[in-house]
């Protein structure tokens, strides 16, 4: 067992105490998004896909007109 452990720390492996206390000081440095982004993403978010939403269903209904013109 000890053979693991050593070949783990040759690759830079940490336990799992260090990852998580590792993770957290990561998101102590990210700058998050006031209240009015978030709602301002949301809202441009919200917009392109229903604008990718009618796109898809118009191409799925006039391709399937189409296919019963040619098929039926």
């Amino acid at each position: 067992m000890s053979e693991s452990r050593e070949v783990a720390r040759e690759k830079g492996r940490t336990s799992p105490i260090t990852f998580f206390r590792q993770v957290v000081a990561e998101l102590r440095k990210v700058v998050w998004p006031t209240r009015p982004q978030v709602v301002n993403y949301f809202f441009v978010v919200l917009v392109f896909v229903l604008i990718m939403m009618a796109i898809v269903a118009g191409l799925d209904f006039g391709l399937g007109k189409a296919m019963f013109k040619i098929f039926a």
